[in-house]
Protein backbone atom coordinates (compact mmCIF):
# COMPACT_ATOMS: atom_id res chain seq x y z
CA UNK A 1 0.00 0.00 0.00
CA UNK A 2 1.39 3.75 -0.74
CA UNK A 3 0.01 6.70 0.89
CA UNK A 4 -1.14 9.51 -1.64
CA UNK A 5 -0.30 12.97 0.21
CA UNK A 6 -1.45 16.32 0.25
CA UNK A 7 -1.63 19.62 1.80
CA UNK A 8 -4.82 21.04 0.79
CA UNK A 9 -8.03 19.29 -0.66
CA UNK A 10 -7.75 21.68 -3.58
CA UNK A 11 -4.77 19.93 -5.06
CA UNK A 12 -6.48 16.96 -5.55
CA UNK A 13 -9.36 18.40 -7.10
CA UNK A 14 -8.72 16.24 -10.22
CA UNK A 15 -7.76 12.97 -8.54
CA UNK A 16 -10.65 10.28 -7.62
CA UNK A 17 -11.52 9.77 -3.91
CA UNK A 18 -10.29 6.04 -4.41
CA UNK A 19 -7.45 5.10 -6.04
CA UNK A 20 -6.67 1.35 -5.94
CA UNK A 21 -3.87 0.59 -3.85
CA UNK A 22 -3.61 3.84 -2.05
CA UNK A 23 -4.36 5.79 0.76
CA UNK A 24 -4.89 9.42 1.15
CA UNK A 25 -4.25 12.00 3.63
CA UNK A 26 -4.35 15.61 3.69
CA UNK A 27 -2.39 17.04 6.01
CA UNK A 28 -3.09 20.91 6.30
CA UNK A 29 -0.07 23.61 5.58
CA UNK A 30 2.67 24.61 7.17
CA UNK A 31 5.71 22.13 8.47
CA UNK A 32 3.87 21.25 11.65
CA UNK A 33 0.79 20.65 10.61
CA UNK A 34 2.53 18.28 7.76
CA UNK A 35 4.88 16.51 9.91
CA UNK A 36 1.91 15.95 12.78
CA UNK A 37 -0.60 14.16 10.05
CA UNK A 38 2.23 12.48 8.34
CA UNK A 39 3.74 11.03 11.74
CA UNK A 40 0.03 9.69 12.85
CA UNK A 41 -0.52 8.51 9.27
CA UNK A 42 2.63 6.70 9.59
CA UNK A 43 2.43 5.07 13.12
CA UNK A 44 -0.70 3.58 12.06
CA UNK A 45 -0.19 2.01 8.84
CA UNK A 46 3.34 0.67 6.83
CA UNK A 47 3.19 2.18 3.19
CA UNK A 48 5.75 0.84 0.37
CA UNK A 49 5.97 4.52 -0.40
CA UNK A 50 4.66 7.92 -0.25
CA UNK A 51 3.56 10.24 -2.79
CA UNK A 52 3.38 13.79 -2.48
CA UNK A 53 1.42 16.01 -4.89
CA UNK A 54 1.30 19.45 -4.88
CA UNK A 55 1.84 23.10 -5.92
CA UNK A 56 4.59 25.51 -5.84
CA UNK A 57 6.04 28.77 -6.32
CA UNK A 58 8.96 29.03 -9.02
CA UNK A 59 11.88 31.18 -7.59
CA UNK A 60 13.86 29.73 -10.31
CA UNK A 61 13.01 32.02 -13.30
CA UNK A 62 13.80 29.04 -15.35
CA UNK A 63 11.35 26.89 -13.84
CA UNK A 64 8.18 26.85 -15.85
CA UNK A 65 4.60 26.03 -15.24
CA UNK A 66 4.73 22.16 -15.78
CA UNK A 67 5.13 19.42 -13.17
CA UNK A 68 8.71 18.82 -11.38
CA UNK A 69 10.31 16.11 -9.44
CA UNK A 70 11.25 16.86 -6.21
CA UNK A 71 14.80 15.38 -5.01
CA UNK A 72 15.50 17.76 -1.92
CA UNK A 73 14.67 19.84 0.48
CA UNK A 74 15.97 22.69 2.52
CA UNK A 75 13.94 25.10 5.11
CA UNK A 76 14.39 28.70 4.14
CA UNK A 77 12.94 30.29 7.41
CA UNK A 78 15.17 28.87 9.91
CA UNK A 79 18.69 29.84 11.21
CA UNK A 80 21.08 28.84 13.39
CA UNK A 81 22.58 29.90 16.44
CA UNK A 82 25.08 32.03 14.58
CA UNK A 83 22.20 33.60 11.99
CA UNK A 84 22.98 31.43 9.37
CA UNK A 85 19.84 31.78 7.29
CA UNK A 86 18.54 28.16 6.09
CA UNK A 87 20.65 25.98 8.77
CA UNK A 88 18.16 24.41 11.55
CA UNK A 89 19.49 24.44 15.81
CA UNK A 90 18.67 20.70 15.11
CA UNK A 91 17.78 19.09 11.87
CA UNK A 92 20.06 18.58 8.81
CA UNK A 93 20.37 21.84 6.23
CA UNK A 94 19.16 19.73 3.71
CA UNK A 95 17.04 16.60 2.94
CA UNK A 96 17.83 14.43 0.10
CA UNK A 97 15.40 11.36 -1.29
CA UNK A 98 16.29 11.19 -4.79
CA UNK A 99 18.65 12.08 -7.56
CA UNK A 100 18.38 14.49 -10.50
CA UNK A 101 14.85 16.41 -9.54
CA UNK A 102 14.79 19.57 -8.72
CA UNK A 103 15.65 21.38 -4.95
CA UNK A 104 12.66 22.96 -3.20
CA UNK A 105 12.96 25.38 -0.06
CA UNK A 106 10.36 24.97 2.49
CA UNK A 107 9.25 27.78 5.23
CA UNK A 108 5.68 28.29 7.40
CA UNK A 109 4.50 31.53 5.25
CA UNK A 110 3.94 31.57 1.35
CA UNK A 111 5.90 33.26 -0.03
CA UNK A 112 4.50 36.46 -2.54
CA UNK A 113 7.47 39.28 -2.83
CA UNK A 114 10.49 39.49 -4.60
CA UNK A 115 12.18 40.90 -1.51
CA UNK A 116 11.60 37.35 -0.09
CA UNK A 117 12.97 35.44 -2.88
CA UNK A 118 15.91 37.56 -3.46
CA UNK A 119 16.70 35.95 -0.09
CA UNK A 120 15.52 32.42 -0.95
CA UNK A 121 17.14 32.28 -4.67
CA UNK A 122 20.90 31.85 -3.04
CA UNK A 123 19.91 29.02 -0.54
CA UNK A 124 20.03 26.79 -4.03
CA UNK A 125 16.33 25.89 -4.59
CA UNK A 126 14.14 26.31 -7.24
CA UNK A 127 11.06 26.27 -5.90
CA UNK A 128 9.21 27.21 -2.41
CA UNK A 129 6.32 25.33 -0.83
CA UNK A 130 5.20 24.89 2.78
CA UNK A 131 5.58 21.18 3.82
CA UNK A 132 7.93 19.48 1.73
CA UNK A 133 11.07 19.26 4.21
CA UNK A 134 8.77 18.04 7.07
CA UNK A 135 7.28 15.65 4.45
CA UNK A 136 10.89 14.25 3.58
CA UNK A 137 12.39 14.06 7.19
CA UNK A 138 9.28 12.45 8.89
CA UNK A 139 9.52 9.77 5.92
CA UNK A 140 13.33 9.51 6.74
CA UNK A 141 12.75 8.75 10.08
CA UNK A 142 10.25 6.20 8.83
CA UNK A 143 12.85 4.66 6.96
CA UNK A 144 9.77 4.68 3.87
CA UNK A 145 10.52 5.98 0.48
CA UNK A 146 9.10 9.60 -0.84
CA UNK A 147 8.54 11.04 -3.91
CA UNK A 148 7.13 14.01 -4.07
CA UNK A 149 5.58 16.03 -7.38
CA UNK A 150 5.09 20.15 -7.49
CA UNK A 151 3.40 21.47 -10.27
CA UNK A 152 4.13 25.11 -10.67
CA UNK A 153 1.88 27.49 -9.19
CA UNK A 154 3.14 31.17 -9.32
CA UNK A 155 6.31 32.80 -9.34
CA UNK A 156 6.35 33.67 -5.61
CA UNK A 157 6.36 37.12 -6.55
CA UNK A 158 4.24 39.97 -5.55
CA UNK A 159 0.61 38.56 -6.29
CA UNK A 160 1.59 35.17 -6.09
CA UNK A 161 -1.59 34.15 -3.82
CA UNK A 162 -3.69 35.56 -6.22
CA UNK A 163 -2.08 33.66 -9.23
CA UNK A 164 -2.17 30.04 -6.87
CA UNK A 165 -5.58 30.47 -6.01
CA UNK A 166 -6.16 31.03 -10.01
CA UNK A 167 -4.50 27.57 -10.96
CA UNK A 168 -4.62 25.20 -8.12
CA UNK A 169 -7.03 23.32 -10.26
CA UNK A 170 -4.77 23.50 -13.21
CA UNK A 171 -2.24 22.25 -11.25
CA UNK A 172 -4.03 19.53 -9.28
CA UNK A 173 -4.86 18.69 -13.60
CA UNK A 174 -0.75 18.73 -14.31
CA UNK A 175 -0.70 16.20 -11.26
CA UNK A 176 -3.41 13.82 -11.63
CA UNK A 177 -2.30 13.57 -15.56
CA UNK A 178 1.44 12.73 -13.81
CA UNK A 179 0.27 10.30 -11.13
CA UNK A 180 -1.42 8.52 -13.86
CA UNK A 181 1.15 7.93 -16.01
CA UNK A 182 3.79 6.95 -13.38
CA UNK A 183 1.10 4.73 -11.54
CA UNK A 184 -1.45 3.44 -14.01
CA UNK A 185 -4.51 4.44 -11.42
Amino acid sequence: MKLLVAALEAELVAFPTDLAGFDRLVTGPGKLQAAHALTRALDATEYDEIVVVGTAGAIDPRLDALVYEVTAAIQHDVTDIDGIVGQHVSLPPRVEFGRGGVTIATGDHFVDDSDAVAVIRPLGAGLVDMETFAYAWVAEQFRVPIRVLKSVSDRAQDDALTDWRATVAACSAQLRERFLADYGV
